[in-house]
């Protein structure tokens, strides 16, 4: 009963943004492929993140950012309805941090706004980067940018306040969902996985360290 609760909360239609896909028959779809599969075999999620022998980490890394993107944004868009302008005016994570935006183009100073406006602005920063081939290439044999992992730290950053905010101001809305051990599972994946490759600054990490019990940790 839990998958089928999971199935009508996290269906298509409450995807906050069209998912990202890998293209079949290509290295990092094959290697997407084992990625899930492994998660799927009820390893122990800290061995599920490490990377397999002989792969390329940027590679893994890229094939995770993409993924995690794509849950994270399925995630957010099953509560957006409770994410309002009105609920919540700024993109905060209780009363001791407020996320602001700036993404050095358009917005060069710090602009406060609502959570939902900045999740717009954080999901369509996202998909420039990954829409660009000279970052994230998706031929075989375009190597990766010098700076590739760089921005791969910026963009787990700013979707680990997705969950901060999630955790914090929604989650009796996950509870009443009954998404509960799907957000958990997401979550502690997704922190794995950034501190296995140490991607994500520790003091970014300090809105979840005391989570209470039974919130993922």
């Amino acid at each position: 009963t839990m998958a089928l609760c999971l199935k009508q909360v996290f269906n298509k239609d409450k995807t906050f943004r069209p998912r990202k896909k890998f293209e079949p028959g290509t290295q990092r779809f094959e290697l997407y492929k084992k990625a899930q599969a492994s998660l799927k075999s009820g390893l122990d999620l800290k061995a599920v993140v490490q990377l397999p022998p002989g792969e390329s980490i940027n590679d893994w890394i890229a094939v995770h950012v993409v993924d995690f993107f794509n849950r994270i944004n399925l995630i957010y868009g099953t509560m957006s309805e409770y994410c309002t302008e009105k609920s919540c005016p700024f993109f905060s994570g209780g009363l001791k941090y407020e996320y602001r935006w700036q993404d050095d183009s358009k917005y060069k100073i710090f602009l406060k706004l609502s959570a939902p406006q900045y999740m717009c602005m954080l999901m369509d920063w996202i998909e420039i980067f990954f829409n660009n081939e000279d970052i994230f290439p998706t031929r075989i044999g375009v190597p990766f940018p010098r700076q590739f992992q760089q921005v791969c730290t910026k963009i787990l950053t700013r979707l680990f306040r997705v969950f901060v905010h999630v955790y914090i101001h929604h989650f009796d809305s996950i509870i009443n969902m009954g998404a509960e051990a799907h957000v958990n599972t997401c979550y502690k994946h997704f922190y794995y996985f950034i501190r296995e490759f140490s991607l994500v600054d520790h003091r970014e990490l300090e809105p979840l360290v005391r989570m209470p019990e039974g919130w993922g940790g």
